[in-house]
């Protein structure tokens, strides 16, 4: 082969290349997403939009992510090594966790701790002295294992029923409600397994507490 049948063969096939680069480019990088979204906006409107939750016609949160909860009549997630990434403004201008340290900024995850961590027993210790001064109804040996545990994500809006039901008595006492009607809120909210057979049986913290501030009178009209 000849240097110029060389060249030429270099350049188709350069040519090719550059082509078929761009050609995924614009299918895999604009016009798959843009008709993926597009197809999502029109069927699945909602979760296209975030599942976004609204009370008196204003965002409150998102289905799936859970929130750090304070009030004593709201019911309580699970623990989160970034509180939900809720935080306020201090009078210093900086932002802090309901907890008082400082905001990390928004993420994900959790702590990793090994079993053999003692960082792991002092957190779950500090959770369930922390859980059982709200709740001085329960027994230690009756708290539910995913109170005290967090999630991989340490966004989970969702905990078992057995930790609903076990923070009832102190929400009805802190809420003016009665029992009866936060377990009916709680079955309102709780999303059995997927089929009768995949999952778990989940109740949804998030919702659980708007419908207890609507019954409180304390929001309006909410949207789930």
């Amino acid at each position: 082969m000849t240097d110029t049948s060389k060249k030429k063969a270099f350049l188709c096939t350069l040519r090719q290349s550059v082509t078929l680069t761009l050609v995924l480019l614009l299918l895999c990088g604009f016009v798959f997403p843009v008709v993926l979204s597009g197809l999502s906006s029109i069927f699945f409107p909602k979760q296209a939009n975030g599942s976004l939750v609204t009370a008196d016609g204003a965002p409150v949160g998102a289905e799936y992510v859970g929130q750090d909860f304070t009030e004593p009549y709201f019911m309580k997630c699970r623990p989160s090594a970034y509180h939900y990434n809720t935080y306020y403004e201090g009078s210093d201008g900086k932002q802090y966790y309901n907890d008082g340290s400082e905001f990390a900024g928004l993420s994900s995850g959790s702590n990793n701790y090994a079993p053999s961590n003692p960082e792991l027993a002092k957190r779950v210790e500090a959770d369930i002295e922390q859980f059982l001064a709200a709740n001085p109804g329960v027994k230690r040996e009756d708290l539910p294992a995913d109170l005290m545990t967090a999630s991989g994500s340490g966004l989970d809006p969702h905990v078992t029923p057995d930790a609903a039901k076990v923070q009832i008595p102190a929400l009805a006492q802190a809420s003016g409600l009665s029992e009866d009607v936060l377990e009916q809120i709680v079955a309102d909210n709780t999303t059995g397994k997927l089929l009768g057979i995949f999952g778990e049986t989940t109740v949804n913290v998030l919702g659980v507490n708007l419908d207890i501030a609507k019954a409180m009178g304390l929001v309006g009209d909410i949207s789930k």
